[in-house]
């Protein structure tokens, strides 16, 4: 009688996903396993551009967990490669993987700066802050070459429209005078999103971004420059960086952050399996402690979608960490509301006549 294959787990050079299983909708699916021929290093998987065919670039919502009802996001997919992404299932929706595909296809929206002014310039359109990067981050390494944030802000720019931006990436400083620009009109706010002080946990949790150190001075640079920063302590993983939410905080208070916010590890749909082989192989000796922390917050299983909790969680333990959050903020001065992004200088451009003038 013939053992069942198990699945292979690779740890992969630059990479979060430590597997590739199909997409759940496909009709079939595929499996890698052991052989006998895994002998020799595999090559390191290379990125791959997809152009995106959406017809509209702003994507609404009604969630009373978040503070902006419409979000822009340049890419699906992310190459950061963070385990833990909770917008891995929505690979899925496009025939491919939440696993390795997740940071390796990358679907650009490379006529965004377009579809957004047609947006924009619709009769009736109302301004409201628009999240940028709230799915998947716009500054992810692929926009150094294609550049397809920076035009959708320049854009923004030239309407006067509110935008928030959260990254984790050091690439953001290529657009500071920009962000700078805008920020003198009450137009901008950015949200550094800090999992780790430490080096060593970065390079396996969040492989392409860039390290604790860099991210802390982003903080600084944006502050000096006079662009309101936020800290995004996201997310807080039990049992394996929750230890670090005082340092993280009292480390973005000094580097000039003037809000605080975080967010509890959220594992819809195969982000939990995925997120569990991850320790399998980076984290086995903590890998059990951690998943049993993790359901206890969530009454007992990998994730809640309730409104209200899914970003909280519930419980003994995520009330403990929802009070040393309220108590660091407080101490720290990072718990009070800045006021309102302007939406009041909002204006649409008139369009730039390609023909010459009649005299």
């Amino acid at each position: 009688m013939f053992k069942e294959e198990a699945v292979v787990l690779h740890i992969n050079k630059g990479r979060g996903a430590v597997s590739n299983a199909t997409g759940r909708f496909e009709s079939l699916q595929r499996e890698e396993f052991d052989d006998g021929w895994f002998q020799e290093e595999r090559e390191p998987p290379k990125t791959e551009i997809i152009a995106d065919r959406s017809r509209s670039i702003i994507t609404y919502n009604q969630s009373p967990d978040v503070p902006f009802d419409r979000s822009i996001n340049p890419y699906k997919g992310c190459e950061h490669g963070c385990s833990y992404c909770f917008a891995r299932p929505t690979h899925a929706y496009l025939g491919y993987s939440p696993g390795l595909d997740f940071e390796t296809k990358i679907v650009a929206k490379h006529d965004a700066r377009e579809l957004l002014e047609k947006e924009l310039r619709k009769p009736g359109y109302k301004p409201a802050v628009v999240a940028l990067g709230a799915n998947t981050d716009a500054y992810q390494p692929v926009e150094r070459k294609l550049e397809i944030t920076r035009g959708i802000l320049g854009l923004l720019a030239e309407f006067r429209h509110p935008v928030t931006i959260i990254t984790k990436s050091a690439l953001i400083e290529r657009d500071l005078e920009l962000l700078a620009s805008m920020a003198k009109e009450n137009l901008v706010r950015v949200a550094i999103s800090i999992t780790s002080l430490h080096n060593s946990v970065g390079r396996k949790l969040e492989p392409r971004a860039a390290t604790p150190k860099r991210r802390l001075q982003l903080v600084k640079t944006l502050s000096e420059a006079g662009i309101p920063v936020s800290v995004l302590f996201a997310p807080v993983i039990p049992g394996f960086n929750d230890e670090e939410l005082e340092q993280v905080l009292t480390g973005a208070k000094e580097a000039g952050a003037d809000e605080a916010n975080y967010v509890l590890l959220r594992l819809p749909l195969e982000t939990a399996e995925l997120f569990y082989q991850w320790l399998e192989l980076n984290e086995p000796l903590k890998a059990q402690r951690i998943i049993n922390l993790i359901r206890d917050a969530r009454g007992g299983n990998d994730y809640d979608t309730a409104f209200g909790s899914r970003m909280r969680g519930t419980g003994a333990y995520a009330a403990v960490i929802e009070k040393r959050f309220k108590l660091t903020s407080k101490r720290l001065g990072l718990n009070a509301r800045s006021g309102a992004l302007d939406t009041r200088r909002f204006r649409i451009p008139k369009r730039c006549s390609k023909q010459l003038s009649l005299f």
